[in-house]
């Protein structure tokens, strides 16, 4: 009974200061004020949701890039490649905010940028394309040893410490896509550094992908065969640039990006995006090397 009349007593002193309390109009600031405060640390706390995007001055990575902005999954896009100027034009046409970020990935510390960057901002990754990459017809008589270096480390070096960079800021969610080829599929004699560094990708690719099983990362290896964009050009300008004569057949650089998203999106390891990368990649499996090479030795002449 004593302790009923003591809880009766005390739960009439507390409502008798929250009526005071809240007469004088303290509550109500009180409360609006915490809730406002818990939603500003919310709005303060919750990261960006980025897509970064390399080589995203010309071809497939400007193609990524535009495919990014239309699809209004992000609030930033990270753009990267050498040519600033390229990049500005981009950031203009899009809707999305477009960080253009000029980097030459072909230099020791433009990674270390990279990540002090992420470091920095701590967005979510929600997207990685790494497209930046260049071929050079030619044997190995005609590429000089500059050449043959620069595309070991932008095809492959860059790559792989981009990736590194970018993976402990990817969630449940996030998709990458590394751009290989076709020509990852077989060697070829007079494009034999390229196809080198396109397998390296292929392979890495793969087994990354087999690393991050569970946590819900989609990771593809993105496999064309010929694309319509500035690749031929800057391929032809060595020693020996009709080393294959007609690259052919072709495809343009919209159906690669619609395709292997696609890919990508269903969680499928590779991306050939047409009839002819495919065949390609069952031709892989199944003739042995030297055939195959007898066989590309003869077409890159015709």
């Amino acid at each position: 009974m004593l302790v009923y009349v003591w809880f009766s007593q005390v739960e009439g002193s507390l409502r008798l200061q929250w009526s005071a309390f809240f007469k004088k109009g303290n509550g109500l600031v009180m409360c609006a004020g915490f809730a406002l405060s818990f939603l500003g640390r919310r709005a303060t706390i919750a990261p960006m949701n980025i897509a970064i995007i390399t080589g995203a001055s010309s071809g497939l990575g400007r193609e990524y890039a535009r495919a990014a902005d239309e699809s209004g999954r992000y609030d930033e896009l990270w753009v990267i490649a050498r040519r600033a100027e390229r990049l500005e034009e981009l950031a203009n046409a899009c809707a999305t905010p477009v960080r253009a970020i000029s980097l030459d990935l072909a230099q020791a510390n433009a990674i270390e940028e990279l990540s002090a960057l992420l470091q920095r901002e701590k967005p979510t990754v929600g997207l990685l394309v790494n497209a930046a990459g260049f071929g050079k017809f030619g044997t190995y008589a005609d590429l000089t040893a500059a050449e043959v270096s620069s595309m070991i480390t932008v095809n492959c070096n860059a790559l792989v410490c981009l990736t590194q960079a970018v993976l402990p800021f990817m969630t449940r969610g996030s998709r990458i896509l590394q751009i290989a080829s076709s020509a990852a599929f077989q060697p070829l004699p007079g494009l034999d550094v390229y196809a080198a560094t396109k397998a390296f990708v292929l392979s890495y690719t793969r087994a990354l992908r087999f690393e991050l099983r569970g946590r819900g990362i989609y990771v593809t290896a993105v496999c064309p065969i010929w694309v319509r964009t500035e690749f031929i050009d800057v391929a032809r300008q060595t020693a020996n640039g009709t080393t294959v004569k007609n690259p052919a057949p072709s495809i343009s650089p919209e159906r690669v990006v619609r395709w292997s998203l696609f890919v990508n999106r269903v969680n499928y390891p590779v991306a050939t995006c047409c009839v002819s990368g495919v065949i390609m990649r069952i031709a892989g499996k199944i003739l042995p090397a030297p055939l195959e090479m007898w066989a590309w030795e003869g077409l890159r002449r015709l």
